[in-house]
């Protein structure tokens, strides 16, 4: 158990560090990956990039569906099962490895269909190539994502970080140098999958050799398909919504517009990517421990309300802590920081689409672990329902709004379904259903809000009277800001619990000092 407590908390550790890292290596490498590649084949780039990540809806959800049926197994010590258990899924993403192989060949060579006439003569041949790269790295991902699933549901986040922090050093490491080189977006996604192929096998040897695992493909249990395929069918589903409410947009104003379009969009989702990494990184910690608080509470539902709403609550303001401090940080910060030293001139129209997804998706972002509750639960199917209305919705509004107003209408669109969908019904989904106290939650969640008064005046202050000429400037503006920001949360919005978090590594440290 208390090896467990620790790999929670250093794989929640972990998981931040990685994310700063991540972060700095993106304020770094994306403008030099811009300015090298160019404002259109970078668009290109994060088009063909967009357009072959939608195979991932091919996955069907079976990915979740392994970690619960391996904790069911893991409640009863069955080991045998668990093997087997491992052959099964092996083999399905084998299939589905295979089929996506087939798909994106097949897409390879009918790219028109996509892009009509939105890509030149010369874009669409360096598409094709792009597309039949992605194509192999996709197909060779599926099976291998089955070893990473082992990995994660035997709660070995030290080891899933750690290795994940070493690929993000070392991927920008291999690319700046191709790029300075003079090569371009093939060659980028060439070193992707070279580094692709090192990952996978040495999550296949940590999985055979280290956690001593075995794939047995006899005696399959075949009787797992029809449970699997109940629970998965609304995952698949919402993995579509996913694809179409964060993905769609690239694809729509390739076509209608052009690639420059595509990378002001590209941009600001890329800002929005990162905001959304502080989220899920450590909400993914916590699934082995909502399946298990869902497996041992199925009889006593009041025990099973104060521990779920306590755990939602919990990782929720700590969320809100570090994601409100990020978001009000764009708004004041984000148009200088994108025009002046990130992505430059003519990107003026990023900073609206990182406001428009960032600020609605937040809702959804610092209740993210509900997902993991819903499928624990197995009542995730409501919420694909909802999302797949949504997606509808931010479709049709989309292709309107981006033929008017370009990137923004893209953003626009989302924007409303994310309100609509995240804001208002699953919450009230959250409360009937899922077992968790939202007026709680919120009530909690208003406490951190009082610790946002003094910031934002500030912030307001700063971006209305303080003009930023030099990089040392906006770096030093940004710091006070962040310095009023922790103080302020620290007298008028943590609790005990939060404080502790912050403040015992500096105990310690003096301590040992």
């Amino acid at each position: 158990m208390n090896n467990n407590i620790n790999q929670l908390k250093w794989g929640a550790i972990l998981s931040y560090f990685s994310m700063g890292i991540s972060l700095a290596i993106g304020l770094v490498y994306t403008p030099l990956m811009i300015r090298l590649l160019g404002k259109n084949e970078f668009g290109l780039y994060s088009t063909v990039s967009s357009t072959i990540s939608m195979l991932g809806i091919l996955n069907l959800g079976f990915g979740s569906g392994y970690i619960r049926y391996y904790a069911k197994y893991k409640r009863n010590n069955d080991m045998d099962a668990i093997y087997r258990l491992n052959g099964l899924f092996l083999m399905i993403f084998i299939v589905i490895g295979l089929v996506a192989a087939v798909c994106g060949t097949f897409l390879s060579f009918h790219l028109d269909w996509i892009f009509d006439e939105g890509l030149t003569g010369a874009e669409y041949q360096k598409a094709r190539i792009l597309m039949l790269m992605l194509t192999v790295n996709m197909a060779i991902s599926f099976p291998m994502s089955v070893f990473t699933n082992i990995i994660n549901a035997n709660e070995k986040f030290v080891f899933l970080k750690i290795f994940g922090i070493i690929t993000t050093v070392i991927g920008p490491m291999v690319n700046v140098p191709i790029l300075l080189m003079g090569y371009k977006s093939v060659a980028l996604v060439a070193s992707s999958l070279v580094l692709g192929l090192i990952y996978h096998v040495v999550t296949v040897y940590y999985v055979l050799v280290v956690l001593k695992n075995k794939f047995v493909f006899r005696s399959l249990e075949k009787g797992i398909f029809v449970g699997l395929f109940s629970y998965t069918i609304f995952i698949f589903l919402n993995t579509i919504i996913d694809q179409i409410n964060w993905n769609i947009d690239k694809l729509l104003l390739a076509r209608f517009i052009g690639t420059a379009e595509v990378a002001v969009y590209s941009v600001g989702y890329s800002l929005y990517a990162h905001y959304m990494q502080f989220s899920t990184a450590i909400s993914g910690i916590f699934t082995p421990r909502i399946h298990r608080i869902v497996n041992e509470t199925q009889d006593d539902k009041e025990t099973q309300r104060v521990q779920l709403t306590e755990l939602f609550t919990r990782v929720g303001r700590v969320q809100f802590l570090i994601l409100a401090l990020i978001a009000t940080g764009i708004i004041f910060f984000g148009q200088v920081f994108i025009l002046d030293y990130w992505a430059g001139p003519g990107y003026e129209n990023s900073y609206f689409v990182t406001l428009l997804l960032t600020i609605p998706a937040s809702i959804a972002l610092i209740q993210n672990i509900g997902i993991e509750i819903q499928r624990a639960m197995n009542i995730h199917q409501f919420r694909s329902v909802i999302y797949a209305v949504m997606a509808i919705v931010n479709l049709m509004l989309s292709i309107y709004l981006c033929q008017i107003y370009g990137a923004v209408g893209s953003a626009i669109g989302t924007a409303i379904s994310l309100i609509l969908a995240n804001g208002f019904i699953m919450n009230i989904f959250y409360q009937k259903k899922c077992n968790i106290d939202m007026f709680y939650f919120w009530k909690e969640i208003m406490k951190l809000c009082r610790g946002l008064v003094i910031p934002i005046g500030v912030g307001i202050i700063m971006h209305k009277y303080i003009r930023v000429m030099s990089i040392l400037s906006f770096l030093v503006s940004v710091l006070v800001y962040m310095i009023v920001y922790i103080v302020s949360m620290w007298i008028f919005g943590m609790n005990q619990y939060e404080k502790n978090l912050i403040g015992k590594p500096f105990k310690k440290l003096k301590y040992r000092g």
